[in-house]
């Protein structure tokens, strides 16, 4: 029997669905953060921009290991 290589095909979703997963909630989250400091709404508005630069450090850790292929 022949060993024939399994052929993946295209990928780019997967890769979008990534980033998309790494950056969404981050710029989601920083986005209401800016608007409620714009509103006057401090500590609720610190929370979300600080929520949004921790997702972001963990995400980037998380899925950029997924991306390089690192165990």
């Amino acid at each position: 029997m022949m060993n024939l290589p399994l052929e993946v095909g295209n990928l780019d979703g997967l890769v979008t669905l990534l980033f998309l997963i790494m950056f969404g909630p981050a710029i989601v989250f920083l986005i209401i953060g800016v608007v409620l400091l714009s509103k006057q709404k401090k500590k609720p508005g610190k929370i979300f921009v600080i929520l949004a630069g921790v997702y972001l450090l963990i995400s980037l850790g998380v899925c950029g290991t997924i991306l390089i292929g690192m165990p």
